[in-house]
């Protein structure tokens, strides 16, 4: 009785969704047979497995339905068919996309720990590179800092040496000055003696004439 009822309702889904690109599944768990007409006689001219992708053409009242594979056209018992893959074929491809995917997700956690350790290691180079730069800043002040000071000694020498030449200026004036005042005391000395030996003389002339006339 279920069988009887069930057959019109796969005749009406399948009359429903026929079309040119319309897809069927083989239900049965065993390999069906396609046959080259709507009979049971020896006329099977491919065996298909459950669950195998069909194309629907037509199907018809009483209860057979056209299909193709690749090219084998042919025909099988409507009660055969799904308009959805079965729960069988269905487990199959989630289970190779469940594979697939576990696959994919172990490659991605490869790639993942790859990249954490690449991460780590330009985190480390980053590192060693800013100490590095610190170390170049530190250097470099200080050799700015040296640059600085030899500059500074270099202005301090100028005005040493400066103050060295003023000072040499300034003796030498003092010795010349000094030379100069020996030379004026000498000659000075020189003037007085020359006066006195100048009045010596003309004493030493006039006295003796002087006592010369008393006498006489």
């Amino acid at each position: 009785m279920i069988k009887f009822i069930a057959l019109p309702l796969a005749l009406i889904l399948l009359t429903l969704r026929v079309s040119a690109e319309s897809y069927v599944y083989i239900t049965d768990q065993l390999d069906l047979p396609i046959r080259s007409d709507k009979s049971f006689n020896n006329n099977i001219i491919r065996l298909l497995p459950s669950g195998t992708e069909l194309s629907l053409l037509q199907s018809t009242e009483d209860g057979w339905a056209q299909i193709q594979f690749d090219d084998t056209i042919g025909w099988i018992k409507s009660f055969y068919l799904s308009p959805d893959p079965s729960a069988r074929e269905k487990l199959k491809k989630l289970t190779r996309t469940y594979n697939a995917n576990k696959l994919l997700i172990s490659k991605l956690s490869g790639e993942k720990e790859e990249l954490e350790s690449q991460l780590l290691t330009v985190k480390q180079e980053n590192t060693d590179l800013i100490v590095q730069s610190s170390k170049s800043q530190a250097e470099k002040e200080h050799i700015e800092q040296i640059y600085q000071d030899a500059l500074k000694l270099e202005h301090e020498n100028e005005k040493l040496i400066q103050e060295k030449l003023q000072l040499k200026a300034e003796l030498q004036l003092a010795v010349n000055n000094t030379q100069i005042q020996k030379d004026t005391s000498s000659r000075n000395w020189f003037i007085v003696g020359a006066i006195v030996l100048f009045f010596g003389m003309i004493i030493g002339f006039i006295v003796p004439g002087l006592l010369n006339r008393r006498r006489y």
